[in-house]
Order: structure tokens, then sequence, then C-alpha cells
């Protein structure tokens, strides 16, 4: 898969993140130049509406900022996912096509273990098809 990544810093956990992606054999989508959070999350979202990217993992202290950057985008379903189980049901229940992360509050592993949850959410569950089609309807 062709996974669109983006931090606006780096430490461990966004190491183990791109590293989990990088060793799954995911190919990188990664901007040049601005740094900052609103940008990075507007690059993943538009690498995943344009289809350079299958999905968007997108990262900053608490995942929030760029989350909300992300959806901006018109077609972007960014979640901020903080265990498997959230993850998990943001694919499965939102059709979320971001996964938002805090790099300051997760761990290296659980970070890890909450990309792979939402990476191997492969469909959506087809009882919330009628909902996730009115997000559709929600946008400009």
């Amino acid at each position: 898969m062709r996974i669109a990544f983006a931090s606006d810093d780096e430490n461990e956990t966004t190491r183990a993140v791109v590293e989990a992606l990088d060793s799954a054999g995911h190919v990188i989508v990664r901007p040049d130049g601005s740094p900052s959070w609103p940008d990075l999350g507007r690059f993943v979202g538009k690498a995943v509406v344009d289809g350079r990217a299958d999905y968007g993992v997108v990262m900053c202290w608490t995942g929030t900022g760029t989350a909300i950057a992300a959806n901006k985008v018109p077609g972007v379903r960014a979640a901020l996912a903080w265990d498997p189980w959230i993850a998990r049901g943001a694919r499965l229940w939102n059709d979320a096509n971001v996964l938002a992360m805090s790099l300051k509050r997760l761990a290296p592993d659980v970070a890890v273990e909450v990309l792979q949850a939402f990476l191997d959410t492969s469909e959506s569950d087809p009882g919330e098809a009628e909902n996730i089609a009115a997000l559709r309807t929600i946008e400009p």
C-alpha cells in the first residue's frame, strides 16, 4: 500500500511508526516543505483524496491538530486513535482513511499496534454504509 505520512516532530514514536510501515513493505509518501501541522495535515489529506496514497497517517503532539487539518480536505475522514480498538472502529464503522495519533502520549509499541489495527481493517461495516454516505452530503 501507499501510505501518506507526516509528523510535525520526530521522536521514538514517529520513528517506530515509519519503521513499521517500511518493514511491512508500504510505500511512504512524505511531504516536502513546510513542517507546520496545518500544512502537513492538508498534504496527507490531499494525497489520500488525489489517489497518491491509499491511506494517511498524521502525527503531532496531541494528534488533534493534524486530524483537524486533514479533515478540512473534502473526502477525508481522519480519526484520532489512541488504542487499537479505536483505530479498528474508525475503519470499520466510519470508513476513516486517515489515522491521527499523538506523538507525545503514545509509546512506540502502542503507536505501532494502533497503526496495524487501522491498516489491517480493510473493509467497513456494510451496516454503516448509509451513515458513511451521509457524511458526503455534509462536505462543501
